[in-house]
């Protein structure tokens, strides 16, 4: 049978908007036994985005423990638990993409919603508070150490999180990768292709997730070919996994096809969406942009012009998208194929990198990089931009 959870969220703002935070508690159904505790601190907000973020980080939590559980949701936030359900349309902007990031954690059929007064919610309402009392403070909350003695992320021993709050974590005293690896078992290692030349690679322009989805050139086209031979010779690859972008999917038909797999889609794995940016070249946005290119090159949390998409956020997507992937293939070798951004942020999380990592590696088209993830949260980098294929 599947294990059931519990999942209590709440979210709270000091203003409405103003200084907010949320928490959550996943609990095991049968006996109560809290599992897990998350909070954070997330700057100015309104009580229902607070809410839905708390909503959505119960929900991660509950799938961290297990993939393939049971969960029942409650929350004292009417709205929340009446638009998830499908009774209330989702009207607010805000809270669209939040409620469609919840729905994409667990399969509808394995989550239930159910209102549940504030007095019942006590747990949930704490660690909000206690994750606004620490952002009143400069800091960041810290759980205390949970049932089971395991560190959470974040807590004195843990990996000390990037300014995304996503950093690899390391349980204290763990072995490095490259010590004790070989007791761990086999690890589940990512192969992360970049897809093939489009018309605007070689010109360097940016093409993210926003713009005109372009498919492969003939270059581009030759370049899976090879990258495809290169792979079927080495028989390693047992899933392929694709951005849903045309020149990734088209990348991974070729080399499916050699390999006799089928291809699965993943939309966490898109190229960042570049707004305003999206079709020029580095030299046109600094000419047209100069404020907004300067703040993007200092902070991940900044975004592109024009609606953009910053690297704190596709960061949290990305991590979503592999903590999924670790969970559904252990121990297998996956062909990723993807784009820039995602590999650069797999490759900088997996090294505990800064975010401003990013901007000191270089991918070529239809490159490949690798990283193994082992079972005590490890990661470990194997591969980085190889491209003897092509040659």
């Amino acid at each position: 049978m599947a294990r059931r959870f519990v999942v209590e969220a709440d979210g709270g703002s000091r203003g409405n908007p103003g200084p907010a935070g949320y928490g959550a508690v996943v609990s095991d159904a049968e006996t109560g036994e809290t599992l897990a505790e998350v909070a954070e601190y997330i700057g100015t907000a309104t009580n229902n985005v607070a809410e839905y973020k708390g909503l959505v980080a119960g929900l991660r939590a509950a799938y961290a423990l297990d993939p393939e559980a049971e969960v029942r949701v409650r929350m004292d936030s009417k709205l929340v638990i009446e638009q998830m359900s499908g009774r209330w349309k989702i009207k607010h902007p805000d809270m669209r993409p939040l409620a469609t990031e919840a729905k994409a954690v667990f399969p509808a059929g394995r989550m239930s919603y159910e209102w549940i007064p504030r007095e019942r919610n006590k747990h949930a309402d704490r660690l909000a508070n206690e994750a606004m009392d620490a952002g009143k403070r400069g800091e960041q909350w810290r759980p205390k150490v949970p049932p089971g003695g395991t560190l959470a992320a974040g807590a004195p021993g843990a990996a000390a999180p990037a300014d995304d709050a996503l950093a690899e974590p390391a349980a204290a005293g763990a072995p490095a990768v490259g010590w004790g690896s070989a007791d761990l078992g086999t690890p589940a290692t990512f192969v992360l292709l970049r897809h093939g030349e489009t018309p605007l690679t070689p010109e360097k322009r940016f093409s993210g997730s926003g713009g005109t989805d372009p498919g492969l050139s003939p270059v581009g086209r030759h370049q899976a070919e090879r990258v495809a031979a290169a792979l079927a010779a080495r028989g390693t690859i047992q899933a392929v996994v694709t951005s849903p972008l045309l020149r990734c999917r088209e990348t991974a038909d070729v080399v499916a096809r050699r390999l006799g797999l089928d291809v699965r889609v993943d939309e966490g794995l898109r190229e960042t969406d570049f707004g305003a940016w999206e079709g020029l070249t580095f030299a046109e946005v600094k000419e047209r942009f100069p404020d907004d290119l300067a703040a993007w090159l200092a902070s991940s949390k900044a975004a592109p012009t024009g609606g953009g998409e910053s690297f704190a956020a596709v960061a949290r997507r990305v991590a979503l998208s592999r903590d999924k992937l670790i969970a559904r293939c252990p121990g297998r070798t996956v062909l990723l194929v993807t784009h820039v951004t995602p590999i650069k942020t797999l490759v900088r999380l997996a090294l505990g990198a800064p975010p401003e990592a990013l901007f000191r590696m270089e991918l070529s088209a239809a490159s490949l990089s690798a990283v193994a993830y082992y079972a005590d949260g490890n990661a470990s980098l194997r591969l980085l931009n190889e491209t003897a294929h092509l040659r």
